[in-house]
Order: C-alpha cells, then structure tokens, then sequence
C-alpha cells in the first residue's frame, strides 16, 4: 500500500473526539491504528500537529492525515496443523488449542497461531497488520476454542467492523470455584492494566480503564464449582476472567487471577469459546460456529459427575 492523504472538514456542531471522529470517516481502518497516528504525529488540525486522541475538535476544524505504507511483515509462516471448522474465500474459522499465542509478542516470536495461519494461507500476508494478519480478535494462549482469520481486506474490514459496533454473539464455557452470588448475572465493570503489574490486568476506577460487560448463566453446580455459559458484550483482555473474580468466582485453574494452587488437576484454566455467530461476506443472515470441549476439559467435567459431557453439541449453522 502507497502512502495515503486524508484532508476532512469537522463541520458538526457538538464537538467530538478526534480519534472518534476519524474512525466514522475513515472506516477502513481501525480506531486503534488511528489513535497510533495520531500519536506518531501523522494528524494534523488547523496547521498544528496534534498527538492526543482525545483533543476535542471543533466546528470548522480541518483536519489533515498521512497514512504511511504497511511496513513488509518479518513474520515467518510456519506449517503448523490447524483444527480448522469452515474455510470459504473470505475466512477461516479455526478452533484454536490451549497453549497457542494468537500472535507474535514478547518470548513468542514463532508457533503462533498468526505463524500457522500464514503457513496455511499465504495469501494473508500484510492483512490487517504486519504481526497480525487477518485477525480480527483474540483468545488468551491458555484458552481455547473459535477464532477467526479473515483471508482478505475486505472481509478483514467487514469482521472488524461487527466487533467494532458488538454485533457478534461469543459464547464461553467456564468452569469457576465456588458459586456466583445468583444463578445468572451481568458483570459491568472497568477494565485497565494493573498499577503495578504491567503485564497483568485488572478491575479499576472509571476513569483508569475502559467499559467491560459480562453476562454469565448457570449451567450445573458440583460440590465446589460451578459450571457457566458466559457471553462478553465487549473484548477486554482478560476480561472472563477478571470479571469472575471480581464476584468471587474465579476461573478453575487459573493461577494469575484465582488461586494460586488450582482446586482440580488441571494444567491450563478451564475457559473455552464454544460458539460464535458473525455475520460472513456475501451472507444474508448471522452463522453459528461450534467448537467442542477439549478432551482435557470434558475429563475434569466427567470426573465431576457433570451431564453436560453427554449432551451432543451442534453442529454449524
């Protein structure tokens, strides 16, 4: 992609964020590379560089973008075997294991799942992002279940945009200690990186973190744990399981934000994303995909007598 320039009049009379502003305008690319422009000082307003996203504009306001070249990707594809559950032209839909990064950071430069789905489908390459390619959301490395990979920009801008405005239906089995504190509920609280532990989030003020919404459903109980479906409204990091422990109810398993020594032997967090229902390019109506619980997960549920392992999971819709 050549470089691009962008020149917009702020014509409204309520005055708007910047960042905001530019994402209705600039649709094809996301609020978060804009915000990064913003903040490289590639957005000027009447003549003067601005870098806070949150500058107020108002009427009259030009506004002038440069949008730079992608940068060519160093991420290697890798010929990794992938649990893929439907493939079109347009995405994969793929049950990722427990284990896997979604994508390359820091200790994880290789075996991620971007690296696998590079190997499969080069044709990705630059979509989306130079460490990303095609992703449009993510799993944590030690939860499993449906991710999907979009295999052009057009597909990759129509997904975004669905996560963007919560159009799409994400559905978790979670398996937590003890008991929420009613049958089903919604957890509405804010979500931002922990004051002290900078690669750990947490539950913080209003005005430190951004919104967060969990909506979770009773399915079995057992002696000490509880078997839940949890749907998220929005896609923080780590949100589930921030978001159980904060009603005291953490994820079985998980050593970061529950107990420290697991109540059940288990080597990852009991968390998988069962169901997605996403609108596809070119489809009248929302599909339904399903990932089945991985054989480690239904062991444990089988161990506590649960009758949900019996129940036969649907197929794709």
């Amino acid at each position: 992609m050549s470089l691009q320039q962008f020149e917009i009049l702020f014509d409204q009379e309520q005055n708007q964020r910047l960042d905001k502003f530019l994402a209705s305008r600039l649709p094809d690319f996301s609020r978060s590379r804009l915000q990064s422009l913003i903040k490289s000082g590639m957005v000027n307003v009447d003549g003067e560089v601005v870098q806070k996203p949150s500058k107020l504009l108002e009427k009259h306001s030009l506004i002038q973008i440069t949008i730079p070249p992608s940068k060519p990707s160093d991420l290697v594809a890798e010929t990794i075997p992938l649990n893929i559950i439907f493939e079109n032209d347009d995405v994969l839909v793929i049950n990722k294991p427990a284990g896997m990064v979604v994508h390359p950071a820091a200790g994880h430069q290789t075996g991620t799942l971007a690296n696998a789905a590079l190997g499969y489908a080069p044709q990705i390459e630059g979509i989306g992002g130079e460490q990303r390619p095609g992703i449009v959301h993510r799993l944590d490395k030690n939860t499993s279940g449906l991710i999907i990979v979009a295999k052009n920009d057009r597909a990759h801008r129509f997904l975004q945009k669905q996560f963007s405005q919560r159009k799409v239906n994400k559905i978790y089995l979670a398996l937590v200690d003890g008991y929420p504190p009613t049958p089903s509920g919604r957890v509405e609280v804010p979500i931002g990186r922990h004051p002290h532990q900078r690669k750990k989030m947490a539950v913080v003020p209003e005005n430190k973190g951004r919104s967060a919404i969990s909506e979770y459903h009773t399915l079995e109980r057992f002696p000490n744990h509880t078997l839940l479906e949890v749907k998220p409204t929005t896609g923080r990091t780590h949100q589930i399981r921030l978001h159980m422990a904060f009603i005291g109810c953490p994820i079985t398993g998980d050593t970061t934000y529950g107990r420290r020594h697991p109540t059940l032997p288990l080597q990852r967090h009991f968390l998988h994303a069962k169901s997605i229902t996403i609108n596809l390019p070119g489809d009248q109506k929302p599909r339904t995909f399903y990932a089945p619980l991985p054989p480690e997960l239904k062991q444990v549920l089988e161990n506590l007598g649960s009758a949900y392992v019996f129940q036969q999971e649907p197929e794709t819709s």
